[in-house]
């Protein structure tokens, strides 16, 4: 193994903290919504990238591609859904073949009462946490990452 390929102290702590805390806040997240609301994470998600559509409604690729998600992922976590009436699958217009995921009255209700208590959890456990610097440096390392991956994407095409 070359120096390279491990990683010094410092990212070392960096790396597995970030891992660390990432987990923990999507596990603390995750416990929060469904004591207050009775939503997932996972659902949560969901139907607010729906709520925010015109129509409450979007194809599986474009949820995916929102969502950041494994089309596999989505397909469950939607049938899950559909099974509790948060969402509903509808014939998509320009496609005979193809449907659309759609909020219900009962997902639009649901995401409408969970939303200020998940962001008022979200502020206490994450915003309350760090400083308002930290909250850009957070943002710039963010953008940089996620500009790494795009352009390792685009190479490896």
């Amino acid at each position: 193994m070359t120096d390279t390929e491990q990683f010094d102290e410092r990212e070392q702590r960096a790396w597995f903290g970030f891992l660390t805390m990432q987990e923990d806040l999507r596990r603390h997240i995750n416990r929060q919504l469904l004591e207050d609301s009775g939503l997932s994470l996972s659902d949560f998600s969901v139907l607010s990238a729906l709520v925010q559509q015109p129509d409450g409604a979007l194809r599986v690729f474009e949820l995916v591609g929102l969502l950041r998600w494994e089309r596999t992922r989505l397909i469950h976590q939607v049938s899950r859904m559909v099974s509790r009436e948060l969402l509903e699958r509808r014939p998509a217009a320009e496609d005979s073949r193809g449907s659309r995921v759609a909020l219900t009255e009962r997902g639009r209700e649901a995401v409408r009462q969970a939303t200020p208590l998940h962001l008022r959890d979200v502020r206490r456990t994450f915003f309350d946490a760090i400083s308002p610097r930290q909250i850009d440096m957070l943002a710039a390392l963010s953008e940089a990452v996620l500009d790494s991956i795009a352009d390792q994407e685009r190479t490896d095409m």
